[in-house]
């Protein structure tokens, strides 16, 4: 067993909703692991009787937070984060593409990974929902890397039977192929699991969405991602090529795609009764601040996706998300809910991070918090990290500002060390994150 004593913060419920008790924080607190597992978490004067043998790490002056949880991020756009541009579909056709069509090349795709999965680690990102490109080899490339690592990750290649350059587009029959071998090769391995991905609807004939439907309804716990209003253009296009469907989120329904762990990303333009189906149906969102930004897609109404029960996540949404960080992206959602007159309360920014997020794909049950059999994945924050935050928190009081401070101020710097499954997989002051 090993112990670490720390300052420890996780939700235990979704603040907005439960009044009390959804907040756990243990100034002085001792995280017990054993065997890859959380076997206590309490103040360390109550737990510290139970050590015996165990090996105690100090890590006094930091705090400890269940990993954070990425419900959307692109695997192959690492390499045109920051890039300039148009709106959405412009940006696409000049960046994303060409960026999507490298990954053709196994060598490409293995190099890539591997920097890919170091960079959430580097971020405290412990579990995320990826998106692959349109190739086999891209998505076996992230998985091995996953499973090296013994990560919580899931991911799947993206559908792409129209509207896509050459080189970037599959069939129904070579996406089906793949799919079905994907998950016979990874689903369930470790701690892996598959995501049919259509990119979205403009990409993805009727046929491929039927097939995308099906393969759902013969494999129930595998999960289902893609883009759902995030752009104005996006939507009038989508509109066109399906005439008969009541709306963009009807495209899907349409063909079995809303369901029990159906994540969909952005929905900015989503309102109130598209949200009441999206929630009915077992449907969560992928809430991206910085991509919405940089795109100039539009403000997501986060309160209102709340209000009508929606399960909502956080997401970097790189490349066009500008940054891995979490903590980075809970600072920019603050600065939407103030543009839209809602500031985001910094406890459910946590949420939205953690046990939310755990809760949007469905993994509640195994991840999210720090509760006695959950798995033990947490982050090590280094609230001195830097000469700011450390004089900001120095002068804060109470620990909503100091949480709040810390969304605001805080990036990869802040991570001091990250812990899948109760084993240290990044140290910041290391050259490398061990494997």
């Amino acid at each position: 067993m090993q112990a670490y004593r720390a300052s420890i913060l996780h939700l235990l419920d979704d603040p907005t909703k439960s009044e009390e008790g959804a907040v756990a924080f243990h100034k002085d607190g001792l995280l017990l692991v054993e065997d890859g597992r959380v076997a206590g978490c309490g103040e360390y004067s109550e737990l510290s009787p139970w050590l015996g043998d165990a090996e105690l790490i100090d890590l006094s002056g930091h705090l400890i937070t269940p990993g954070f949880i990425d419900t959307h991020i692109h695997f192959p756009q690492v390499d045109v984060i920051a890039a300039h541009g148009k709106q959405l579909l412009d940006w696409l056709e000049q960046h994303t593409f060409p960026a999507e069509a490298a990954f053709a090349d196994p060598k490409h795709a293995t190099e890539t990974a591997a920097f890919f999965i170091d960079e959430l680690l580097r971020n405290g990102t412990t579990t995320a929902l990826v998106f692959g490109s349109v190739h086999k080899v891209s998505v076996d490339a992230l998985f091995a890397e996953a499973f090296d690592r013994d990560m919580r990750l899931i991911a799947g290649k993206s559908l792409m039977d129209r509207n896509a350059p050459d080189g970037l587009t599959d069939t129904v029959e070579s996406s089906l192929a793949d799919m079905e071998q994907l998950i016979a090769d990874w689903h369930g391995k470790g701690r892996l699991g598959y995501a049919v991905t259509p990119r979205f609807a403009i990409s993805c004939s009727d046929a491929q969405l039927k097939m995308a439907g099906d393969l759902l309804a013969l494999h129930p716990d595998v999960w289902m991602q893609t883009h759902l209003s995030e752009n104005v253009h996006e939507i009038k296009e989508t509109a066109k090529l399906f005439p008969k469907a009541k709306d963009y989120l009807d495209v899907y329904d349409r063909f079995g795609l809303l369901r029990q762990r159906s994540v969909f990303a952005h929905c900015v333009h989503l309102k109130g009764e598209a949200f009441q189906r999206l929630a009915a149906k077992g449907g969560a969102v992928a809430f991206c601040p910085t991509s919405n930004l940089f795109l100039g897609s539009g403000l997501f109404p986060l309160e209102e996706a709340c209000s009508h029960g929606v399960k909502v996540g956080i997401g970097t949404d790189v490349g066009a998300g500008t940054s891995f960080s979490i903590l980075h992206t809970l600072g920019e959602a603050y600065k939407v809910g103030q543009l839209r007159g809602d500031a985001l309360d910094p406890f459910h920014a946590l949420y939205l991070a953690t046990l939310g997020g755990a809760r949007a794909l469905d993994l509640d049950g195994v991840i999210g918090n720090l509760e006695p059999g959950k798995e033990a994945d947490f982050v090590v924050l280094d609230l001195a990290a830097t000469p700011l935050l450390a004089r900001r928190l120095a002068e804060t009081k109470s620990l909503e500002n100091k949480l709040f401070a810390l969304t605001v101020l805080g990036d990869d710097r802040v991570v001091a060390r990250t812990y899948l499954a109760g084993v240290e997989r990044y140290r910041r002051d290391s050259a490398q994150a061990p494997t």
